[in-house]
């Protein structure tokens, strides 16, 4: 019945027209129609402003519109565009707007605002925020509890961090869970103090806080970096010994520790070994591999990984190609270099503007133009295009004599 109302409706409204029997009545029937410029809606407004006062106003007039509000990216891209123009005012004039909200009574929205104002450096407002939330109706949980600590712990200001960590759980009835114990020991970490992290570790499991390989990896990347493989090691033992099992990012930090040592070989064994017990490696894996083998002095090791890894249907990143781009032409291999440029920049993958100048310098040097001109050629055509400066830094290569 509703489809015959419309059609019906449709119909009068064309013989109306048809009746009058002229063109300029048809015409300002359909102006009639589209009278009124449909407005356009409020987000694509807000992407498109550049301007720090207009975005603000633009902001504040949608302060309760639930499409801008509601909308994650459009908060965060507001506040951060705000930030980026030192316009700090204009942040705490819109947060703090919000907080008055209805949706100030959730936690979750709380918890953005925290969010927030930690990623526009308010560190103080984050934290204000969370102390403050009862005076807007919102009840804290170490949800929120987690999003402040993660906001002052950017500060790198221990004393701080520590104080909020021995302050805030007492006076709010707060216990920690798994979240907090990784956000903490990551700064303790960050700081410089990671036998400070490994002892909160153990205090935190005996209060029944189990670490997780979070936990875990933190700790290991941390003694790793201080060249303290020892310890790096037995937290390694120790986290299988709990039957926590390490996941790919606790191998990468392995392999990466292996090949900072120039131990290559028993970095490609660990590869294997993820791969053994069902641990797929990734391009960082990979990438740590075929460097490795590289800076040990052992290129063709380094090529044999990476043409295997390729046989079996392995897709590299621009990353990989980087690596074997960079160190082929360090050895003068400028022929296996120029086709896997080749090859990565027919993909739109490009390689940092230094490499192409080197391996473009090589085969000018080895008398190969044409290959320098395909190069330069595949670079002009580069989506989005290089800088004019590094067009030119290139195109001195084949201009000098």
């Amino acid at each position: 019945m509703l489809s015959l109302r419309v059609t019906r409706r449709f119909c009068n409204f064309a013989a109306a027209i048809a009746l009058s029997h002229s063109p300029a009545a048809v015409s300002s029937c359909f102006q009639n129609q589209n009278q009124k410029p449909l407005e356009e809606p409020a987000l694509v407004k807000l992407k498109a402003e550049r301007d720090p006062e207009k975005l603000f106003n633009l902001f504040r007039a949608n302060a309760e519109n639930r499409l801008v509000v509601e909308n994650r990216f459009a908060f965060e891209d507001t506040v951060s565009r705000l930030a980026g123009a030192n316009r700090f005012d204009y942040i705490e004039h819109l947060l703090e707007h919000q907080k008055t909200l209805p949706q100030g009574r959730r936690e979750g929205f709380m918890v953005r605002i925290i969010m927030l104002y930690g990623k526009a450096g308010m560190i103080k407002h984050a934290t204000d925020t969370f102390y403050n939330m009862h005076l807007h109706g919102c009840k804290r949980t170490v949800k929120s509890f987690n999003a402040a600590l993660k906001v002052l712990t950017g500060s790198r200001d221990l004393a701080a961090i520590e104080a909020f960590v021995n302050e805030a759980p007492k006076k709010f009835d707060i216990e920690f869970d798994i979240f907090s114990v990784n956000i903490i020991v990551k700064a303790l970490c960050e700081t410089g103090v990671s036998d400070k992290a490994y002892l909160l570790m153990v205090e935190i499991e005996k209060s029944g806080v189990r670490p997780d390989v979070i936990t875990y990896t933190t700790l290991i990347s941390a003694f790793y970096k201080d060249n303290r493989a020892v310890i790096g090691n037995g937290l390694w033992n120790l986290m299988l010994l709990k039957g926590c099992l390490p996941n790919l990012a606790t191998f990468n930090v392995r392999i990466q520790y292996l090949v900072n040592i120039r131990r290559a070989c028993h970095a490609n064994d660990v590869m294997r070994l993820m791969q053994k017990i069902g641990i797929v490696p990734d391009e960082v894996s990979y990438n740590l591999v075929i460097k490795g083998f590289f800076q040990a002095g052992n290129p063709e090791m380094a090529k044999i990984v990476f043409f295997s890894l390729r046989d079996k249907g392995l897709k590299f990143n621009a990353k990989v190609y980087q690596t074997m781009v960079h160190y082929l032409c360090k050895g003068g291999e400028f022929d296996l270099a120029y086709t896997m440029c080749r090859d990565c920049m027919r993909n739109n993958w490009y390689l940092n503007v230094d490499t192409i100048h080197t391996l473009l310098e090589g085969l000018k040097k080895n008398g190969q133009l044409n290959k320098a001109a395909v190069i330069m050629t595949l670079a002009q055509r580069r989506v989005p295009p290089f800088r004019s400066s590094h067009l030119s830094y290139l195109q001195a290569v084949l201009s000098r004599s």
